[in-house]
């Protein structure tokens, strides 16, 4: 069973509720919810395997191995853990969001994210290769930035959303340095080599520096101080995207990042201090911070931020049991933190506010409300029998077994005990101010709008699920964390037995701080006195007021650089260059190498002095749009000729074909610009211009000088021996573009094709010029579309169009190829164009233009992918012989339908610029779609 089909189970089921807008959302959720249920069920499935043998399932797909990229998926203890809270919390979430948002319109859209989100989180936990696993980090900050934005008419809820990204998206930068130097220290980006590479990576000498970047992009992605900011902030988001980014995924996708690369940059004293004092101050402020808040939510968020604190501080300790401790408390908290995010939105709703000081007694309309929740805040606090005060006893035990640095030896113990304290104090506000605590004081709903009984099921269940892992914990321990601690140690470690957890002293801590929490919490109105005089600080103000200082300080030296000028941009680029450049040729001292130069012949010589005079032609009159189009058209055929004389005749073909485009499309783009340009530059600055471009012209004489006197060995060779046997074709220059470099051309055509799309955008309403209209009699206008090119361009049409098949064909052992045919091609049709005209040419035109830039696309990637089909990186190229009655021989490449796309996006994309350029100047005007 493929790992990449759990993955692409909720990525392609996202499809379906876009596909439903409209729609009720009890049947979005019952839609949505089954691709991320047969996700859950197929991780079950493996449940056995990993839980009892420990097996590591690892399937690869190769994709770019001289780049380290492949398709990789790793599924462990620690992976699978991770992916059965994403995709179990998940479903309750999806369930869950069926009664939230019951009654409320174009709901699809939170669906769809939600089951993207799903799968980008599953991307993180179980890729195998570190670059591939940077895609889906990537993309959770993406769609987290849309959910937490999802309500666009709330200024809270952009703000929020934009802060998420811009935290997270910034770690991800870090992040991306820290798994590159990652990757080249362990010789790989496969989990299983840098895994095994521990003492190696640790002894690099740009250690430091990787695990700075590593905790800097995990830090952002779980909150933990300084980054905290944005989790409470993200509370703007509608309560299940909140639950179910607290209790399972984005927040837990830093912690599973630390817990997984532990092996490779863990148990170093960089590593403790790093990951623990970040983790104890986190855990501390954001348990002080809760206990004053009075919106459920953010109560809830601040406590969020207290436990992944908790955890990192687990993950830092290094303590031989530390880190099981720390998945446990990941298990109990996810599993206790959602019911309560639903518990606040369905107070929310019944309601209609979060405010605490407003909301009590809901005992008397949710009583099953208040027994579900009770059990969740129970967890949370610590209490006896439940799983929170077993992974709090597991922390207080853990914190006894620091031996080193001294001050951690008391200060550590001290500190976890003051915020279980706070745990507690809070736990107890949240459960005792909604449920009991007097009276509702002026609420917006009244009386509260109760839901039905169906509608608390998942809050049902996880709590089920807490009491369970409270009163089974050994059991839990066993299949869930026993196996995600055997990945996270990559060593076999001894089973935690948890009926012996602990002793005295863990006990008198756990005690201390129930009694304490309970005694905050009673003698809590002068604290909330003393806390309401304290000064207020507003975390977004300040985001927003760096941001727009950022921004302002930005923009300030952007306009001192770029002004408009292009002079002066190609002044800074060739000073640069004279500068980098001409300190290292300084040193040389002899420039002719001692080989002599090619003889010159009169044609050559006359040939690049013609070259040099339309080069100069083109400076002379730029003024003057034709002229200089026209002498710049000349130096591309003199170029074209150049490439002809030395045996190049492939890149002569297409500078051909792209110069008599170019010319074309410029002169349609040219046509809306004055025919004349001002003289604006002064003599001094023409001189300073003439000094650089003479300065940088013999520089590169010079160095071009030096390079060809002098003996080197090209990479011509490999490609000249590997062009028949590596790729089947005798045009080596075609086998390197579709086979040894067609990841490089697949690019190109992309970006080709990219480029026509956003001309076809820009000009789809535009209007630039007005139709001239000749209205005086007598006034000789001459013929736009001349009958002797009409006639001659229909017959030159088919004519030019066997030359193009022809060229594509022979294009692997000749020269030609798809590049050229394509050219060959738009060239015919865009003479069709110029002869019969815009409307003429569209009426006859077999096919729109942007389905076959995409035909062409997709194509290309479709030979690519053919290869992995028979277990060979992406875009392989197969060849051999064939022998077909009365033709005979023949060879046969795939190389030839990556070909095909290629052509196919390149006369798509030069015909969809053509028209609708052209069209701004006919009656089809805008509003008439072309391509």
């Amino acid at each position: 069973m493929p790992l990449a089909l759990i993955i692409l189970l909720p990525l392609t089921g996202a499809c379906l509720p876009a596909l439903m807008q409209g729609r009720s959302s009890r049947l979005l959720a019952s839609v949505s919810a089954i691709p991320a249920l047969l996700s859950l069920l197929m991780l079950l499935s493996w449940l056995p395997h990993v839980a009892s043998g420990g097996d590591t399932i690892v399937q690869q797909l190769t994709w770019l191995p001289s780049l380290g990229l492949n398709v990789a998926f790793r599924l462990d203890g620690l992976g699978l853990l991770f992916a059965l809270l994403i995709t179990g919390i998940g479903c309750l979430i999806l369930l869950y969001a069926r009664y939230y948002f019951e009654g409320e319109d174009s709901v699809a859209r939170f669906f769809t994210l939600t089951l993207l989100f799903m799968s980008a989180m599953l991307g993180i936990v179980l890729s195998e290769n570190l670059l591939f696993m940077l895609v889906f980090w990537e993309l959770t900050s993406l769609v987290s930035f849309l959910l937490i934005g999802y309500n666009t008419d709330r200024q809270a809820a952009r703000l929020g959303a934009r802060m998420s990204l811009v935290i997270t998206a910034g770690g991800g930068l870090a992040l991306l340095g820290g798994v590159v130097l990652l990757g080249q220290a362990a010789g790989s980006y496969e989990l299983s080599a840098v895994l095994a590479a521990g003492d190696r990576i640790r002894a690099h000498e740009h250690y430091g520096l990787m695990l700075n970047l590593i905790l800097l992009g995990a830090f952002t992605k779980s909150a933990q101080f300084p980054f905290h900011l944005w989790l409470p902030h993200a509370m703007s988001a509608p309560t299940p995207v909140s639950a179910y980014l607290h209790s399972a995924t984005m927040v837990k996708a830093g912690l599973f990042l630390v817990a997984r690369l532990h092996p490779a940059l863990g148990d170093t004293s960089a590593w403790f201090h790093l990951v623990t004092l970040t983790g104890m101050v986190t855990l501390m402020l954001g348990a002080f911070v809760a206990m004053f808040m009075h919106d459920m939510k953010g109560l809830l968020a601040y406590s969020t931020v207290s436990h992944l604190g908790l955890i990192m501080l687990l993950l830092g300790l290094g303590t031989p049991m530390a880190l099981a401790a720390a998945l446990f408390h990941l298990l109990c908290h996810a599993l206790f933190k959602a019911p309560l995010f639903m518990m606040a939105g369905y107070v929310e709703h019944a309601t209609g506010t979060r405010d605490m000081r407003r909301i009590n007694g809901m005992w008397r309309f949710m009583p099953a409300m208040m027994v579900l929740s009770g059990i969740s805040a129970a967890a949370m606090a610590g209490l006896p029998l439940m799983s929170g005060y077993l992974s709090k006893k597991m922390l207080f035990t853990e914190s006894l077994q620091v031996s080193t640095p001294d001050w951690a030896v008391v200060v550590i113990p001290l500190w976890v005990t003051l915020a279980g304290l706070f745990s507690v104090a809070y736990s107890i506000r949240i459960f005792h101010n909604v449920f009991f605590n007097g009276r509702p004081i002026d609420l917006p709903v009244w009386p509260p709008h109760v839901t039905g009984s169906a509608a608390l099921s998942p809050i049902a269940l996880l709590a089920v699920a807490t009491l369970l892992v409270g009163l089974a914990p050994q059991q839990a321990y066993t299949t869930l964390i026993q196996p995600a601690f055997t990945a996270a140690r990559q060593a076999l470690v001894a089973p935690y037995d948890v009926s012996t957890l602990g002793g005295n002293v863990p006990m008198a801590m756990s005690l201390i701080a129930l009694a304490g929490g309970a005694l905050f919490y009673r003698t809590r109105d002068p604290l909330f006195r003393f806390h309401a005089r304290l000064p207020e600080v507003d975390a977004k103000e300040i985001f927003d007021w760096v941001m727009r200082r950022t921004i302002a300080l930005s923009q300030r030296r952007v306009f001192q650089l770029e002004n408009g000028s292009l002079q002066r941009y190609l002044t800074f680029i060739v000073i640069t260059v004279v500068l980098l450049v001409g300190l290292e040729l300084v040193a040389v001292t002899h420039w002719h190498g001692g080989l002599p130069l090619g003889p010159l012949d009169p044609l050559t010589v006359m040939s690049a002095l013609l070259l040099c005079l339309a080069a100069i032609g083109v400076v002379v009159f730029h003024h003057y749009r034709l002229p200089a189009l026209l002498l710049l058209g000349v130096t591309g055929l003199f170029v074209t000729l150049a490439f002809a004389r030395f045996s190049a005749p492939d890149l002569a073909l297409t500078q051909l074909m792209v110069e008599v485009m170019a010319v074309v499309i410029m002169m349609l783009a040219l046509s809306f610009l004055p025919q004349t340009s001002p003289r604006e530059s002064t003599r001094t600055r023409m001189g300073r211009d003439l000094a650089i471009a003479g300065l940088i012209g013999s520089g590169v004489t010079a160095f071009s000088f030096a390079i060809l006197t002098r003996p080197q060995q090209t990479i011509s060779d490999f490609f000249l021996a590997n062009s028949v046997p590596g790729g089947g074709g005798t045009n080596v220059v075609n086998v390197i573009l579709v086979d040894f470099r067609g990841f490089d051309t697949l690019g190109e055509i992309t970006v080709l094709g990219i480029a026509a799309v956003a001309v076809f955008a820009f000009t789809r309403d535009l209007q630039l010029k007005e139709r001239v209209v000749d209205t005086q009699p007598g006034h000789w206008v001459a013929e736009p579309h001349p009958i002797m090119l009409s006639t001659v361009a229909r017959l030159v049409l088919p004519i030019a169009l066997l030359v193009s098949a022809y060229i594509f064909l022979r294009g692997h052992n000749l020269p030609g190829g798809g590049f050229i045919a394509g050219l060959i091609t738009a060239v015919a049709l865009t003479l069709q164009y110029m002869a019969g005209g815009l409307v003429w040419a569209q009426q006859r035109m077999l096919t729109a233009f942007r389905p076959l830039i995409g035909a062409g696309l997709l194509i290309a990637v479709a030979t690519g992918l053919g290869s992995w089909l028979f277990g060979y990186p992406f875009l392989t190229s197969a060849h051999g012989h064939v022998t077909l009655p009365l033709i005979g021989e023949f060879e046969l490449a795939t190389a030839m339908l990556f070909d095909l796309g290629v052509y196919a996006t390149v006369v798509g994309s030069t015909l969809l610029i053509l028209a609708n350029l052209g069209k701004l100047m006919t009656v089809a005007g805008p509003g008439k779609e072309i391509g």
